[in-house]
Order: C-alpha cells, then structure tokens, then sequence
C-alpha cells in the first residue's frame, strides 16, 4: 500500500507561521484585536490542533501517512513559535519601564509649541487665553475662553 502525504501537519505548520506574521502587520492595527490578541490566539489554537492531529495520524497508521519524522519536528517547531508568541505579548510587554515624568490625569500640563496643521506655531498657553469662537465665527467671542484636550500616547520604541 503506498502512503499519502500528510496535509495536516503542513497546513498546521503554514497557519502557525501565517498567525505569528498577522499579528504584528494586521491584527494589530485594532484596538480590539491589538489590546488582547484573541484572534491570533484563535488562529495558534487551531494551527496547533492542525499539526497535532496530523502527527498522531501518522504515528497511528504509519502505514497509510507519512509524516512521523516531519510531524514530530513542525510540531516541536510549532509550539516553540506558540511559546515565544505568547511569552512575548504577555510577558515582554509588561516588563516596559514606569514612565515616571508622564503627566497624570487632572495634571496641568506644562506650557509648549508645536506646529499646527498649517505649519505655524502654536504654544499651549496662547490657546488657553484665547477667546471661544461662537457659530463658527472666528472673532465672535462669548466671553468664554477656549479650552484644550490633549492626550497623550505612551510609545516604546
């Protein structure tokens, strides 16, 4: 009897590869795919139970599949990325330093300039004295002055 290939255990192999890559290019483009990697863990799931399910198919009927040299390495090689997926966005990402200077919430913020969208410079404090423009108006004023929302985005690069 001549023995098949087995898919399984490729296309596991193939889909663990294709989740650890749409993570850091699709996935975590979105809040809500970025902030727990639920869909990506989906994807490793699966992939693991590809190459699993394929592994024991060979070792059960060796006469009927190949695979138990290939299924045994792409399963070794399929947990180890799993593992340093998963040691990677929930261990690594939380050993970010303290950002001990970074303002608190209700915390004045200190007076700066920054260009605006048309290139001019616009300093903080010019803006908090600066009238409140009613109905689109920009002169109109009713004697209320503007008021500023700034949010701050913590990076690690």
């Amino acid at each position: 009897m001549k023995r098949s290939w087995n898919p399984r255990t490729w296309l596991g192999f193939v889909l663990c590869l294709a989740a650890l890559v749409s993570y850091p290019t699709f996935f975590a483009r979105y809040p809500i795919t970025r902030d727990f990697p639920w869909a990506t863990l989906l994807l490793m799931a699966l992939a693991l139970y590809l190459v699993a399910s394929g592994a024991l198919r060979a070792f059960r009927r060796p006469d009927a599949y190949r695979g138990k040299i290939f299924g045994s390495i792409l399963g070794v090689l399929s947990v180890a990325i799993v593992g340093l997926f998963l040691f990677g966005i929930f261990h690594l990402t939380r050993m970010l330093p303290a950002s001990h200077g970074a303002p608190q919430v209700g915390q004045l913020a200190p007076d700066f300039t920054l260009p605006d969208s048309q290139g001019e410079n616009v300093t903080l404090s010019n803006l908090l004295q600066s009238p409140f423009p009613t109905d689109g108006a920009a002169g109109a004023a009713s004697g209320k002055t503007a008021a500023v929302v700034l949010i701050f985005y913590r990076g690690y690069w």
